[in-house]
């Protein structure tokens, strides 16, 4: 195997670690898909690789089931052979069973990761991650609970991120989502 198809397949492992390690709560390993100043950017969270992983862990710790699902992906590597960074796209799902408005609801985000990697000392990892969010849906789990959505914040953000179930108390601005707990 030639070096550009190795490291393909190098990030091609590491991008499906981080769905993985992340949804089975494995902290440790999944820390290791990051470079040491990774950061993330989400509807819910914008900051250094080291505290998502904290407010994953403790996302989790409170009973949060967040689940990834990969699809389709294209690694693109810097045009020569000794380039030590990439660009990947990768096709996503991310699903959720939370409580939204005292109902309880299945939300469901389709998009895109864009991953920005370099290698460092040999070994490859997450710089950026960009989530492109392109489709959502919010399901009450049971159809004859009626889910009531504020119509002024569902013209700014698209449902699953104005209702954000991942935070306790979401307070949506028209620049972005944060959680204050």
């Amino acid at each position: 195997m030639d070096h550009q198809a190795a490291d393909k397949q190098a990030i091609r492992e590491l991008l499906e670690n981080w769905v993985v390690w992340r949804d089975g709560g494995d902290w440790e390993r999944f820390r290791t898909v990051w470079h040491e100043d990774g950061y993330m950017m989400a509807t819910w969270f914008q900051g250094s690789a080291s505290d998502f992983i904290r407010v994953s862990r403790e996302g989790w710790d409170r009973g949060v089931s967040i689940l990834h699902f990969l699809g389709g992906l294209s690694i693109a590597r810097g045009g020569d052979r000794a380039s030590h960074r990439a660009i990947s796209q990768t096709k996503m799902t991310i699903s959720q069973r939370a409580t939204v408005h005292d109902v309880l609801c299945d939300v469901v985000c389709t998009g895109r990761f864009y991953d920005f990697l370099e290698k460092r000392g040999g070994r490859w990892g997450i710089v950026l991650r960009q989530p492109i969010y392109e489709k959502d849906r919010i399901d009450p789990v049971d159809p004859a609970k009626k889910l009531q959505l504020d119509t002024k914040i569902l013209h700014v953000f698209p449902r699953a991120i104005a209702t954000s179930p991942i935070c306790k108390r979401p307070l949506v601005t028209r620049s972005k989502l944060t959680c204050p707990d």
